[in-house]
């Protein structure tokens, strides 16, 4: 079964990935790239500045070279301040 490494990169820099998985089919390539970025956004969504756009991307290589790239980018609108409510 092939290994297959996924390096992640944010707007805080690449990490690579220096383990990888032995993974059987790009099926199975593609369903854990999209579970890693699904884990990228959601930790980004959460520690992330009330407004603002964020890019994030996972290059995914095996030992012949790059295989995939999976590219996530949001944005997060505030229309109040932190701590307002609409009842008055």
């Amino acid at each position: 079964m092939p290994r297959y490494y996924f390096d992640l990169t944010d707007e805080r820099g690449t990490a690579l990935d220096e383990e990888g998985l032995d993974l059987s089919s790009m099926r199975a390539v593609q369903a854990e790239a999209a579970k890693s970025v699904g884990d990228m956004a959601r930790d980004a969504i959460i520690s992330a500045p009330a407004a603002g756009r964020q890019r994030m991307e996972i290059a995914v290589r095996d030992a012949s070279g790059p295989v995939m790239q999976v590219t996530l980018s949001f944005a997060i609108e505030t229309f109040r301040p932190p701590g307002s409510s609409g009842d008055h």
